[in-house]
């Protein structure tokens, strides 16, 4: 296989999105849609990527960092002047060079490794990624000859009527002879309706010098599917999300209801896990085996071990250790730690909280800023009471320490190990180990106070 290379088109304005967000920057699946393609290229071992950016150029190098090349199309003449601006970084090397663009995201490594193999075995100059669609409207058509060579490829809005009643359709996407590519591009012309550089030309200017252009159809169809609006946004997003969830399948996840399960491109899920319906597992999730995950689980940049059990709970940048379960209505918020055989039951709130192992916050309880030790039982309505207006304090419960029911902890604070805290009291004070800690006030009981009051409807004398 000879060397490849890519060049990917990403300066268009977008202004059918109708958006601030530069186009090739709004997600699918948790992530942009230029991403897809270049992790796509990535994933097939492409080392020189050259991405062309014009609007939002700042935005997008921003996104995607340094692990691609940048050419700046200053000004929108056309698809093909938009390539001649990555010839400064591909114009001399050997190989192959692919043709993508920003706003085509769904395209698998399975079906551009198909083109490439097929171009190379055709040993031609260019490879075009045809499609064939009920409904062709607005795309380039592919004109073949007699014997199904390509002889061109025409625009939509430049297609006589003959040529528009063609449903096979350019994509958009090439694979070309590298060095034939710059020769060709050089030659091409801006004297059509719009006045700009095709790079749909390159297939007649390749075939006026004798040069093989071939045709690959996708089998899928969908994946060349573009993104110019909100509309194709949201069914490029369902067609990427259902591919995703069958994968997971596939690999050995149970997912009772896929219609109704979000899971972005980042998420890793091991086997014989069952995803429960309106679960959200994003960004950079990780999902162990034996877990069963909602329902109405959200999850974001969360690690997830062994045998976990996640049911109506909303955790970001955190990690549950093995064993352990969280929820119904639980909050865990970042920088948390729940350790295994844990457990974190309903309407508990944890933020920045390291929980030691087989720990209970059974219900009802805030947990910020603490750390709680192993063996330790949170009860009812405790609170941590760790901010004083200015600065966060941390609390810590030792292992063994049992805190009773709508207890307060006023950080800095420190239960020791096997201690104590009677229910209802608020702790301002460290709690030596194997002490009991008792801080409200001592009942009084007044008696025959309640016949001395006045009542509503009692008439008094």
């Amino acid at each position: 296989m000879s060397k490849i290379h890519a060049v990917v088109l990403a300066a268009g304005q977008g202004t059918r999105m109708k958006s601030k967000l530069y186009k090739v920057l709004h997600p699918v699946c948790g992530k942009p849609m230029v991403q897809h393609v270049v992790d796509t290229m990535a994933s097939m071992q492409v080392k020189d990527i050259v991405v062309v950016v014009g609007h939002g150029a700042d935005a997008v190098r921003a996104k995607l960092g340094e692990d691609v090349a940048y050419a700046l199309q200053e000004e929108q003449l056309g698809t093909a002047h938009a390539v001649q601006q990555a010839a400064p970084f591909l114009h001399d090397k050997e190989g192959t060079t692919f043709l993508l663009y920003g706003d085509v995201p769904l395209l698998s490594a399975e079906t551009l490794a198909a083109l490439l193999t097929y171009h190379e075995e055709q040993e031609a100059a260019a490879t075009v990624l045809t499609a064939v669609l009920s409904d062709p409207t607005g795309y380039g058509r592919i004109v073949r000859d007699e014997a199904g060579e390509v002889l061109r490829i025409v625009e939509h809005k430049d297609a006589t009527s003959e040529e528009r009643a063609i449903q096979e359709i350019n994509t958009g996407i090439y694979c070309y002879d590298n060095q034939k590519l710059w020769k060709a591009l050089a030659q091409v012309k801006n004297d059509n309706v719009q006045g700009e550089y095709y790079v749909t030309d390159v297939v007649g200017i390749l075939r006026d010098a004798g040069e093989k252009v071939a045709a690959f159809e996708a089998a899928d169809p969908d994946e060349t599917m573009g993104v110019n609006d909100r509309v194709q946004l949201s069914e490029a997003e369902a067609y990427m999300r259902r591919r995703i969830v069958v994968e997971h399948m596939r690999n050995g996840v149970t997912v009772l209801d896929p219609s109704s399960t979000y899971i972005e491109a980042g998420v890793t899920i091991g086997s014989d896990t069952v995803i429960h319906p309106g679960t959200f597992l994003r960004g950079r999730t990780t999902i162990g085996s034996d877990c069963v995950i909602g329902p109405n689980a959200d999850l974001t940049d969360v690690a997830v071990a062994d045998n976990v059990s996640l049911t109506y709970t909303v955790m970001v940048d955190a990690r549950v250790e093995h064993e352990s379960t969280v929820g119904p209505f639980a909050y865990v918020r970042p920088g948390s730690v729940i350790g295994p055989k844990a457990k974190i039951g309903d309407f508990v709130e944890l933020k920045n909280a390291k929980i030691g192992e087989g720990s209970k916050v059974p219900h009802l309880s805030y947990v910020g800023d603490a750390e709680i030790g192993a063996g330790v039982n949170i009860g009812c309505g405790t609170i941590t009471v760790n901010y004083d207006g200015a600065v966060k304090h941390k609390t810590t419960v030792q292992d063994g320490a049992f805190v009773g029911c709508n207890s307060n902890l006023v950080a800095p604070v420190t239960v020791g190990q096997n201690a104590y805290v009677a229910a209802g009291s608020t702790i301002t004070q460290d709690v030596p180990d194997n002490a009991l800690a008792i801080a409200r006030e001592r009942q009084v009981n007044k008696i025959d106070y309640a016949n001395r009051m006045p009542r509503k409807g009692k008439k008094q004398s």
